[in-house]
């Protein structure tokens, strides 16, 4: 793999005199395997360099953005990344969802016409968005990890095998112990786990903004220390570091002189440097397969899964402190249930609630509470747990310390990422053989963002009526969204591909019919199960062309859970018939 660094600046683009030899825009990292794959690892102002090589060349250019996190260092280059601009040009967006809006809706808001003069809609290039949890996925040839980070925002690392070789990308991250900023000290903990992800990688480029002398004015900020990136990469038997996120206060003397004496304590006997702008490296592999492969083995789902928690609702035993006034206000924020002990002993209120996530009171008696709760069993032993308080020592299972003081958006993203890592059943639908054909023969038809039709309009209405339902849409699935040419029973026009059921029908030429959301692991926990329009049981045909060509789907749609008979199946059928047929003739 060839990496090239287009931004290494950390937190505010910083370019000038003081900053010409390691730079001065931010986090811009390009990586192009041997065959040929192109993953640009975040987007900040680095971005627009990158953007212009990429397009100065002849034809179209074919890649992957992987987006770390959505802080503006790192997507303000996005606007300004020229092959997004470009028709005949396809890119791919990964990114982590939060509890709310996806990566796309997300993006969009820094170029909302208060912010920027042109849209995320007017990009010409082919643009996909996918949102991401911890877990792994391929981009061709290349297989890609995740880690959720530690920082007041959900941030994912990445970690990138292809060619015989390994690089992680960790930008924006803090130790979870602040003891270990300084380089000492046992990895514990989500430490351990954040170095095991790191094992045996050929290349890590790891944030490094502060020193340790200044990270104790900077504890909840959300960034590692260079003594701590070289701690827990040598640990880790990582055999080169690139430290970067570089503060935008550090001139390049600053940084050479840091360096100098990082090398003279640290540097015998393992190759780390500071990243500079422009830099190239090759990385190739050099440690044995079989101990790479098996390093940093993650559990939790696939990565390219849209993500709503399971169970967003959580326990909150916790003493009257602002500690515990800001946790739930954090609980309130993100619309997440939250219940209270009264009195209770945690383990019984666990047993009574079965939450998502637990949050108990430090010292020995959280601990106690935690292993007992651990002693339920079944999900008991799984529910993650957020011990509250400076005490030290392992937390028995999934969870973490979170240390006084903190912020509240430092709590949420703990909260989230914890909630996150839960299992997911919802799925999103596989893209079907030809989708480049089959979006161009939707293209030609020219009905996207119409007026209503009562062409169409009255085959959804006999639908619903002859089925008893009271939502039927005429479904049309685009690249990145679902668009209803038809529709009763529903206020909006279209929502995204991700949530769509139709995505799924597409796949095939038979009806699908979902009894009941709720019990199907692709469908229970899909927001427009778990939120409004609250689908319960669905039935589908698809909408197929004379030219083969499946462009969407006549559905019906109830808030309750049923069945069709094989009479109801015939007569859906028999309406999507005249549904293409209408089709046809646009």
């Amino acid at each position: 793999m060839r990496v090239t660094f287009w931004g290494t600046r950390g937190s505010l683009a910083k370019p000038g005199p003081e900053t010409v030899r390691y730079g001065g825009n931010t986090s811009c990292v390009q990586v192009v395997t041997r065959a040929g794959t192109l993953v640009v690892l975040d987007c900040g102002t680095g971005a627009h360099a990158l953007g212009q090589q990429l397009t100065a060349g002849d034809g179209a250019v074919q890649g992957h953005i992987l987006i770390s996190h959505t802080h503006w260092d790192h997507i303000q280059g996005l606007p300004f990344f020229a092959p997004l601009f470009a028709p005949g040009h396809s890119w791919d967006v990964w990114g982590p969802r939060g509890l709310g809006d996806s990566l796309q809706t997300t993006l969009a808001g820094q170029m909302q016409y208060t912010y920027f003069p042109v849209t995320l809609e007017a990009l010409r290039a082919d643009v996909r968005y996918h949102d991401l949890l911890e877990g792994s996925f391929r981009l061709g040839e290349v297989e890609v990890r995740t880690r959720y980070l530690n920082h007041p925002a959900l941030a994912l690392a990445f970690r990138l095998e292809a060619d015989g070789a390994s690089m992680v990308y960790v930008c924006d991250h803090e130790p979870h112990a602040p003891e270990i900023a300084a380089g000492r000290g046992p990895l514990v903990g989500q430490d351990r786990a954040h170095a095991d992800f790191l094992s045996e990688a050929d290349l890590v480029i790891h944030d490094a903004q502060y020193t340790a002398q200044e990270y104790a004015s900077k504890v909840g900020w959300g960034h590692s220390t260079l003594e701590y990136a070289v701690r827990v990469c040598r640990e880790a038997n990582v055999r080169r570091l690139a430290l970067t996120h570089h503060d935008p206060l550090r001139t390049d003397d600053a940084l050479d002189d840091l360096m100098e004496d990082l090398l003279a304590e640290h540097g015998a006997d393992f190759e780390f440097f500071a990243a500079r702008e422009g830099q190239v490296i090759e990385v190739e592999g050099v440690i044995a397969p079989e101990r790479r492969a098996s390093a940093g083995t993650l559990t939790s789902p696939p990565a390219e899964r849209s993500v709503t928690p399971v169970h967003a609702t959580a326990l909150l035993a916790l003493s009257d402190s602002p500690e515990a006034r800001l946790l739930a206000e954090a609980l309130e924020a993100d619309g997440i249930g939250r219940v209270t002990c009264e009195g209770a002993h945690p383990p019984v209120c666990y047993e009574a609630e079965e939450p998502g996530l637990v949050i108990l009171g430090g010292g020995e008696a959280g601990l106690e509470a935690c292993r007992e709760i651990r002693a339920l069993g079944g999900a008991a032993a799984e529910v993650p747990v957020l011990l509250i308080g400076r005490t030290t020592g392992e937390v028995p299972g999934p969870g973490e310390w979170l240390r006084p003081p903190f912020t509240a958006e430092y709590a949420r993203s703990r909260i989230r990422a914890w909630l996150l890592r839960v299992e997911s059943r919802w799925k999103r639908a596989a893209e079907p053989p030809g989708e480049r054909e089959r979006l161009a023969a939707l293209r030609r038809l020219a009905v996207l963002d119409t007026e209503p039709d009562e062409r169409f309009d009255r085959l959804a209405r006999l639908a619903a009526g002859l089925l008893g339902a009271p939502i039927s849409l005429v479904s049309l699935v685009d690249h990145d969204r679902q668009w209803f040419k038809s529709r009763v029973g529903l206020g909006v026009e279209e929502t995204s591909r991700d949530e769509s059921f139709c995505a799924h029908v597409i796949l095939g030429q038979d009806a699908m019919v979902v009894p009941d959301a709720l019990e199907d692991d692709r469908f229970a926990h899909n927001p427009l199960v778990v939120g409004p329009p609250h689908v319960r049981f669905y039935a589908g045909c698809p909408l197929t062309l004379p030219d083969g060509n499946t462009l969407g789907t006549l559905c019906v749609l109830d808030t309750r859970p049923r069945q069709l008979s094989a009479e109801q199946r015939g007569l859906l059928r028999d309406l999507a018939d005249l549904v293409e047929e209408e089709l046809a003739r646009s």
